[in-house]
């Protein structure tokens, strides 16, 4: 597809708005599949964790994972979803190398759940998107392919991932952009992640997507023809895989042609989408009830014990950190991003932490650490309550701040406490005023020029002089005597 000159593109695009609906497949956090026993662990080795129900051999019969129901019921509560008393499984018929049955368990004209909502926010406005449907579905195999795309001689079949157990939620057509498209999934995959409905790792297929994206005079009720984008397993790529189709929809319109029903592929390495097949006529998939199965039956007891069971969730946290803490917006967001991460500024609060400082040395020191480790926050090796410790050595005058620095870097390398590295390495703060008048005066010898700059009126200079002390001191030098010492001495 040709580029448009930027002054035409945003012509273009100032006409046509954006329809984007998303088919997300969620995987479950269970350690069996979602019909058998089999193992659901990521990595084994090639089809070791397969069963005669997996692979549909004669005779085998399924039976549900009540676990997995639980889950999908757990995450139909998150998403304002109306569960069914009584769903049901259904055969999706179709034939492809990775799935051995020749047909997919999935649910059809009875899914699960129905008719829900997912809050985001985009540009500082909130909007509702809807959301169709979330059914519960098995999944298939994986392929791989020698040489693909360019020549493929080989292909290779792994049906480890054949059963392992799935959510499908399907949004209404309610977002408008690739901004809306990036920030819906982001915020879907935070309310998996709080409830623990799935671990989300995208990395091993646990989190897929697909879009459906179509562009349409803008003014206009009528849908334009819609093409489904596959291959999208980064919000990153599904971000800019909308934006190249929207684009490339929009200037085939202009030129006069007109948008073919297809599936696409992204192509990460071109930067494009390219066509995957053709689905001028819908694929008829012979759903029928699944007569293996019973229907699945979610009993208002069932729903009142998992709903007991839910979690704050992100949205009603953060406005409770706002509230209840006295936080800032922002900082209630960083804290609220992983809900391991918010339950530990609540630790380190009721250990004695104030929450202002508590968040403050979380969302910077903490968290650059545990980022440049690759550590996650569970195993972080500064506990909640050794935080709280340092932050109270900082508040009492025992160290400075500078130096609280220091030893949070030290107790993520060891895992020593605070106090410990404190006296062993002697950072308590400096009050010997003797001291620290010795260490000025040398310091304003040394800077004359800078001495003349201060006593002419310019007052920044003295912050230089500041830096400089607290240097000589290792940092150790209570701020407040550095600053008394040094105003007397340049007076």
């Amino acid at each position: 597809m040709s580029q448009p000159g930027p002054a035409t593109a945003t012509d273009a695009l100032a006409k046509y708005e954006p329809v984007i609906g998303l088919e997300v497949h969620a995987q479950l956090l269970t350690a069996t599949k979602i019909f058998c026993g089999c193992s659901t662990r990521f990595g084994a080795p090639p089809n070791a964790n397969v069963c005669p129900v997996c692979l549909g051999l004669p005779g085998a019969l399924p039976v549900t994972n009540r676990r997995a129901l639980e889950l999908a019921i757990k995450a139909a509560l998150a998403l304002h979803l109306n569960l069914r008393p009584m769903s049901r499984f259904a055969r999706k018929n179709y034939f492809y190398p990775d799935l051995a049955k020749g047909y997919q368990i999935s649910q059809y004209e009875l899914p699960l759940a129905e008719h829900g909502w997912l809050e985001i926010e985009t540009c500082g406005a909130k909007k509702r998107i809807g959301i169709t449907r979330l059914h519960l579905e098995e999944d298939a195999g994986k392929s791989m392919h020698e040489g693909f795309p360019e020549s493929a001689t080989k292909s290779y079949i792994d049906f480890n991932r054949c059963g392992t157990p799935l959510v499908e939620i399907v949004s209404e057509p309610d977002l408008h952009s690739p901004v809306d498209a990036y920030t819906y999934l982001n915020t879907l995959k935070q309310v998996l992640l709080y409830t623990e409905v799935s671990d989300c790792n995208m990395e091993e297929g646990s989190l897929r997507c697909d879009a459906n994206v179509s562009v349409r005079p803008r003014g206009t009720e009528k849908f334009g023809q819609k093409v489904e984008v596959k291959n999208l397993n980064s919000f990153r790529y599904l971000q800019r895989a909308l934006e190249y189709e929207i684009r490339r929809q929009i200037e085939t319109l202009e030129s006069g042609g007109r948008i073919e029903q297809e599936t696409r592929l992204w192509n990460v390495a071109g930067g494009r989408t390219e066509q995957m097949r053709s689905k001028e006529f819908a694929h008829d998939y012979r759903y029928f009830p699944e007569p293996d199965l019973r229907p699945v039956e979610v009993t208002p007891a069932m729903k009142e014990k998992i709903r007991g069971e839910m979690p704050e969730l992100p949205d009603a946290r953060r406005a409770r950190f706002v509230s209840q803490y006295r936080l800032s917006a922002y900082d209630a967001g960083v804290l609220t991003d992983l809900r391991a991460l918010a339950d530990y500024f609540e630790a380190a609060v009721k250990a004695g932490a104030a929450p202002k400082t508590a968040a403050n040395w979380i969302s910077t020191e903490l968290l650059r650490r545990l980022n440049d480790s690759g550590e996650k926050v569970a195993r972080s090796p500064v506990t909640p309550e050794g935080l709280a410790e340092l932050l109270a050595e900082i508040e009492s005058g025992r160290i400075t701040t500078a130096i609280g620095k220091k030893v949070i870097a030290g107790m993520f390398e060891s895992g020593r406490s605070a106090a410990e590295i404190i006296a062993k390495e002697g950072l308590a703060t400096l009050n010997d005023s003797g001291a620290i008048e010795r260490a000025a005066r040398e310091i304003i010898q040394k800077n004359q020029d800078q001495v003349a700059k201060f006593r002419a009126g310019n007052e920044g200079v003295f912050q230089f002089f500041v830096g400089q002390v607290m240097r000589a001191t290792r940092g150790q030098a209570d701020p407040q005597a550095v600053n008394d010492t040094l105003r007397r001495l340049l007076a």
